[in-house]
């Protein structure tokens, strides 16, 4: 069976690769063909777009960047028409993937959706644009099942997929050593994917590390950048940035300063105390704060429904701010065993590996009634 699959984000890549190599136990003779990024290509098959051309983030910033990204939805389309798939897979990425599931569903393709929009957050009428183009919905948030039955839609809930990333991952013994990191604690440094992220976080993350001399800062490199790029940040400081080595940083870290997105679940995952950072254009931030209708930003707090890690947004993300949390973190040893503790509850709810195989086989089910 012959799949294209869409992902735009360094977290897409990674639930695309899992999903594709469940895939290809079920299904030996599969094609892929996909947008996305090095973990999916080296599941085979043809990367036509690598995320790092795709992945805007604010309002502001995707209005800068309309003509590249209406250039990239057009080239999906017909890349998609040219190929003939059995089976399209959108994974996340809303504001691109539903424009890309309208145009199949017209196309008479079947739609499977991977991670749901997050709809629930802003803009929920959203729903019913998902019914009309959406084949299968795959949730991976226990609360999303009720919501989209309160608007008349029935979903799959999978479980979430860095279950299974987390549960695959094999630690590296010689990973210290490797990287010469000494005997010092390691305090990881998550800035994020996209370059308006770490343009806007690593200053204030590298500020932080002048006030905790005697830790380790380690900074989490993203694939889609080189050493370079991280270096006119780091000026002096003798702070190693490591890439495709997330997972080992947080095995062997103390606590981290982590962008909000898929990193902080992760990082929880990892039972790693964290504090949680954003910050943006303030234009974008601002319409943000009016349409975004949730209590927190982080993954954490909002699976919990309580604030069990420190969120610290725009004028609050700042290196006294971020110092002070971290300072609690480090010091204050019944405010560390206390967020500690709250990840046992998060664990909880999270449930079990295996979302990646299970939505695999409904994929399959589906494909073959």
């Amino acid at each position: 069976m012959r799949y294209y699959l869409v992902a735009g984000e360094a977290s897409g890549d990674l639930h695309g690769a899992n999903l594709m190599k469940e895939l290809k136990k079920l299904d030996p003779q599969a094609e892929f063909r996909f947008f996305g990024g090095d973990l999916m290509q080296a599941e085979g098959g043809t990367l036509v777009k690598h995320y790092a051309d795709m992945a805007f983030m604010g309002f502001l910033e995707v209005v800068a960047n309309l003509r590249s990204i209406l250039k990239n939805l057009a080239f999906c389309k017909q890349d998609i028409a040219a190929y003939h798939p059995d089976i399209l897979i959108l994974i996340d990425f809303p504001g691109f993937n539903l424009k890309i599931a309208a145009f199949a569903k017209q196309q008479g393709l079947p739609v499977y959706y991977y991670i749901s929009p997050k709809v629930w957050a802003w803009n929920q009428k959203r729903v019913l644009k998902i019914k009309k183009v959406v084949d299968h919905l795959f949730c991976i948030l226990p609360f999303e099942v009720d919501f989209y039955k309160d608007w008349g839609m029935e979903v799959d809930y999978v479980g979430n997929p860095l279950l299974d990333a987390v549960a695959a991952f094999k630690p590296d013994a010689d990973f210290l050593q490797r990287h010469n990191l000494g005997s010092k604690r390691i305090i990881a440094l998550l800035p994020g994917s996209r370059r308006q992220e770490i343009n806007y976080l690593l200053p204030d993350m590298l500020a932080v590390a002048d006030q905790f001399p005697g830790y380790q800062f380690v900074i989490a490199g993203a694939p889609s950048f080189n050493a370079d790029y991280y270096h006119q940040y780091l000026k002096e400081r003798d702070i190693p940035v490591l890439f495709n080595s997330t997972y080992d940083i947080l095995n062997n870290a103390y606590a981290a300063i982590v962008a909000s997105g898929t990193a902080t679940l992760e990082t929880a995952l990892f039972n790693v105390p964290q504090v949680v950072v954003y910050k943006g254009n303030p234009v974008s931030i601002g319409i943000a704060r009016v349409v975004v209708k949730i209590k927190f930003i982080s993954l954490v707090n909002l699976i919990v429904n309580e604030g069990i890690v420190k969120e610290l947004i725009q004028q609050d993300c700042n290196p006294t701010a971020i110092g002070a949390e971290m300072d609690l973190i480090l010091n204050d040893a019944a405010y560390r065993q206390t967020m500690l503790a709250n990840y046992d509850t998060l664990d909880e709810k999270m449930g079990q590996p295996g979302a990646s195989a299970k939505t695999a086989a409904l994929i399959r089910k589906y494909s073959t009634q």
